[in-house]
């Protein structure tokens, strides 16, 4: 596990992020942010006018330390806390207007939703949100057909793809080898 902390999740983060096109002054939503390691990652990535907004359902009783405080710690750590903010909310009901952000990102998040149609509702709720045009990253170890499936039947056109050997590797040790991660990505195109 701290090998995934140290590095694997670093790895994952920037592959994910590399892999959207950004002009720097784009509106950023981080789905189900946990402490916060995506959404600072991202705020080094945007200029003074962009912003990052993690959301979770911060778990109080979580032994790993994930809540709204570790963002904001982490991200005045990293020095970018003017552009980042965080809120309470579900990736099933995002507290947020339609056509907000211009990139919605998440990680390891798709999994932790136990049936098919909470799945839905979330990839429904990221194509709510996102601007058209806009660009969507998620990264997760199951269900990402369905979240291709999902986000095109929203108007995203998106696919995805495995990662590559790192990944595999990052993947085997917190799972021990059961698994590879995916990487979904996808442009808002339609209004749906």
């Amino acid at each position: 596990m701290l090998f995934y902390n140290k590095v694997g999740k670093l790895a994952l983060t920037k592959r994910l992020l590399d892999g959207i096109p950004s002009r720097g002054n784009e509106r950023v939503l981080d789905v189900g942010c946990g402490r916060g390691v995506l959404t600072v990652a991202a705020a080094h990535r945007v200029n003074r006018s962009g912003s990052v907004i993690g959301v979770d359902v911060w778990n109080r009783s979580a032994l790993s330390g994930n809540r709204a405080n570790s963002v904001l710690e982490i991200a005045k750590i990293e020095g970018v806390d003017d552009k980042v903010e965080v809120r309470e909310g579900d990736a099933r009901a995002l507290p947020f207007c339609r056509g907000t952000f211009d990139i919605v990102l998440s990680n390891f998040v798709v999994h932790e939703l136990k049936n098919r149609p909470d799945r839905e509702q979330m990839m429904r709720e990221v194509s709510r949100v996102l601007k058209p045009g806009g660009h969507v990253a998620l990264v997760d170890f199951i269900f990402t057909d369905d979240c291709v499936e999902d986000l095109r039947k929203f108007g995203v056109e998106s696919g995805h793809q495995r990662d590559g050997f790192f990944s595999f590797w990052v993947a085997a040790i917190l799972n021990f080898g059961a698994v590879k991660t995916y990487h979904v990505v996808g442009r808002k195109t339609s209004s749906v």
